[in-house]
């Protein structure tokens, strides 16, 4: 079975404490995270590691350097005890269109909306991606992404731990299988409580998180 997901574009691991979770990172699989950049007002930045396939790793958490948001951090960043998989996102070939057809066949996104992120380097990246309107609250039915004009960051010269699976557990998954469907992606699901796990090769051999 290809426990790998259509369209894959990134997996989120959302951590209380950035710096700690990269060097566990770093010390598990012998490879380190490549410093993504900032998330300019919402108090957080991110580290990067490739997936393989035009997929990456995006390990985010609180940026120290910067004042506290206005509102709570990004993928309820505030409130975790420990680094966790929250959520995932993929890639459609038309963002908008992908959408449209979501909520005429019953399930909504969320609104579309623009994102930016300042690279170490100085640049600013903006995207697009779908804002979570009503999804499902556990986090294993992917947001949308749309890179538009910027460059993906699984192209940048990332670090690579090539991705062997992304599995997840749900209360109920036939009542997920169809919100994926209508997405054109897929998810290994098995039932249980809520929650991801992924598995990366690496110089140290297979490494599972979640």
């Amino acid at each position: 079975m290809n426990t790998i997901p259509a369209r894959l574009d990134h997996i989120v691991l959302a951590t209380p404490e950035l710096a700690a979770t990269v060097a566990e990172f770093t010390r598990r699989t012998g490879v380190a995270p490549a410093p993504g950049g900032v998330h300019p007002g919402h108090g957080t930045r991110n580290h990067l590691v490739g997936l393989g396939g035009g997929a990456y790793l995006e390990i985010l958490g609180p940026d120290p350097e910067q004042p506290a948001p206005a509102g709570p951090r990004p993928f309820g960043v505030d409130g975790l005890d420990r680094a966790r998989v929250l959520t995932w996102a993929i890639g459609p070939a038309d963002l908008d269109a992908t959408v449209a057809a979501a909520r005429a066949r019953g399930y909504d996104p969320g609104d579309v909306r623009e994102m930016s992120r300042r690279r170490s380097d100085g640049t600013l990246l903006r995207w697009r991606l779908t804002d979570g309107g009503s999804p499902h609250p556990s986090g294993l039915v992917p947001f949308l992404i749309d890179w538009g004009a910027a460059p993906h960051p699984s192209a940048s010269g990332l670090p690579v731990t090539p991705l062997r699976e992304l599995t997840a557990t749900a209360p109920d998954p036939d009542e997920l299988r169809p919100l994926l469907a209508v997405l054109g992606t897929d998810l290994c699901l098995t039932e249980g409580p809520a929650a991801f796990s992924f598995t990366v090769d690496s110089p140290n051999g297979p490494v599972c998180f979640g």
